[in-house]
């Protein structure tokens, strides 16, 4: 269907259901209406996951590979690394991988948002390597939010660069590049995805275009978790948020099985999920098999259930607690899988890597999801980017080990690699976890970049740079981990060193794939529902 011809039955749907309401009001309306016209989404199908030939016993063949993966999960969220929402959250289930294996104390993401970090993961390499550098949002959300924002700094939205912007849906990893589903693939693996993707939404950037054999996906990067005048949900919608509002009229509520035509979930999201990485477990119970279970809790928009929300009923604050309720939910169905794994026979060869994609974000309005840290999602300070890290890999990991080293999520890669018994190339940026925990990686520095905005950690240094506002931030970690005393003006020598670092991996990265249509100012040390001023130290992000 053309898209004049789609904009006037968007026109017409408008004249029907929101003729009060003012056009600059409404057009925020437009993507969702589009889109569910150029994509009906179906009722529920079942999914069957593919029984594959016998092959030798657990205990004689290469471990599964499960990577688990929260969506701005802050570190103060899971009861390993803090206290839990507002202390009354037990996540037992997730704890209990650290508890059984490792957490990496010092586990940072590869980006502090969604799309690199993902990126990152999957190839092993920094996003910026091969211009994966900012994460993929339609221009349409990037106009609305801008136009939408408060606050003491105006937000920044570059018109002249839209027409250098691909489509949504290629915006998202280059097929030249090797996955690690595609790596495993290779070693005999049969490989699986479950949940969010956000790295691309043509069919050949699609989880099954980049190695999965079965792909149950939300290919975009956010999704209904019910629809929001369901029965058994609750909801917790953000009056303060531009992001919010734009997420509530245009988010779908359906899932993508391989490729096909999208249909509703069964019930609850994170529930399904759940369900069905326990369904695809027990489907490849008799072959090594990887599994990314990319969950998009706690990711906004906040929705819980009405069992969960009414279980924490001593939480006063009700997005805290629709927040928490979301996190009981995701911490149950971690625990369903590691349930599976006992019930298979597979828990003991089995690595189980635990993670979040970046900090826990601002703009849900909850000031200690990242304590003691400061920062948030879209900042490089450790509470937009050291994240819960944990992995398990009985009779390989010492059970209950807390390792100082610094891991990052490009070392997933080579760690499943080598596990699987393959090598990695030369291109791949991270190192296999196991050989952090023995001590025989050799000390690396760690990037971070954002277009004008870049980071290193170097030893116990760390240093951020930024153009906009022109500010240099340097921190010793060993003294000073929660980024208090900015040390850039009595460390020259540090401060010279480390931007050297960073000159040079800008020498080394790949044009961006796509500009920057945005700067936004995030406040580093105030959630956006909080009074912000000019006195408060900010970073402008770009995407």
């Amino acid at each position: 269907m053309k898209k004049r011809t789609l904009f006037g039955l968007a026109a017409l749907v408008a004249l029907g259901v929101g003729g009060y309401v003012g056009f600059q009001h409404f057009k925020i309306y437009l993507p969702g209406i589009i889109g569910r016209m150029k994509n009906p989404i179906g009722p529920n199908q079942e999914v069957t996951w593919a029984r594959g030939p016998a092959t030798p016993p657990a205990g004689q063949r290469p471990p599964n590979i499960i990577l688990i993966v929260a969506d701005d999960l802050g570190i103060n969220d899971t009861t390993a690394t803090g206290t839990g929402v507002a202390g009354k959250v037990p996540t037992p289930h997730i704890d209990s991988i650290a508890k059984t294996g490792v957490r990496f104390a010092n586990g940072y993401a590869a980006n502090a948002t969604c799309s690199p970090s993902r990126a990152a993961m999957m190839t092993g390499r920094y996003p910026t390597r091969f211009g994966f550098e900012f994460t993929a949002v339609p221009k349409s959300f990037a106009r609305e939010v801008t136009h939408m924002g408060d606050g003491p700094i105006k937000p920044v939205y570059y018109a002249d660069r839209a027409k250098d912007m691909p489509p949504v849906e290629k915006m998202g990893v280059p097929a030249e590049e090797t996955t690690i589903a595609e790596a495993l693939k290779a070693q005999g693996y049969r490989t699986l995805h479950i949940g969010k993707w956000h790295l691309g939404e043509s069919p050949a950037m699609q989880p099954n275009g980049q190695g999965f054999d079965d792909s149950l996906a939300i290919l975009a990067g956010a999704g209904m978790f019910l629809k929001p005048n369901d029965p058994n949900v609750v909801n917790s919608k953000q009056e303060f948020d531009p992001i919010d509002k734009y997420l509530w009229p245009n988010l779908p509520y359906s899932v993508r099985w391989n490729g096909g035509k999208p249909f509703e979930p069964k019930g609850y999201v994170t529930d399904y999920f759940g369900d069905e990485a326990v369904k695809a477990i027990d489907a490849n119970a008799n072959r090594p098999f990887f599994m990314y279970l990319a969950f998009n809790a706690p990711h906004t928009p906040l929705q819980a259930t009405k069992a969960d929300y009414e279980a924490l009923k001593d939480i006063p604050d009700h997005t805290e607690r629709v927040y928490g309720a979301m996190i009981r939910a995701l911490d149950r169905n971690v625990g369903k899988v590691l349930a599976e794994l006992d019930k298979q026979g597979l828990a003991e060869n089995t690595i189980v890597i635990f993670t979040s994609d970046n900090g826990g974000a601002n703009y849900i309005g909850l000031r200690d999801i990242n304590k003691p840290f400061r920062g948030w999602k879209a900042t490089f300070f450790e509470g937009g980017v050291n994240v819960p890290f944990f992995m398990k890999w009985p009779g390989h990991v010492q059970p209950g080990l807390v390792s100082p080293n610094r891991a990052m999520h490009i070392d997933i890669f080579a760690t499943a690699a080598h596990a699987a018994g393959g090598q990695v190339g030369p291109k791949v940026d991270g190192v296999d976890l196991m050989s952090l925990l023995s001590g025989k990686a050799t000390p690396r520095p760690l990037f971070f970049r954002s277009g004008h905005y870049r980071s290193v950690i170097d030893g116990d240094w760390k240093l951020q740079l930024s153009e906009r506002p022109k500010k240099a931030w340097l921190f010793n970690l060993a003294v000073d981990p929660t980024e208090q005393n900015n040390l850039s003006t009595t460390e020259p020598a540090q401060l010279a060193r480390l931007t050297a670092l960073l000159n040079e991996q800008d020498r080394r990265a790949g044009k961006p794939l796509w500009p920057a249509l945005v700067e936004a100012p995030f406040f580093i040390d105030e959630p956006l529902n909080k009074e912000r001023s000019m006195k408060g130290e900010y970073v402008m992000w770009a995407n």
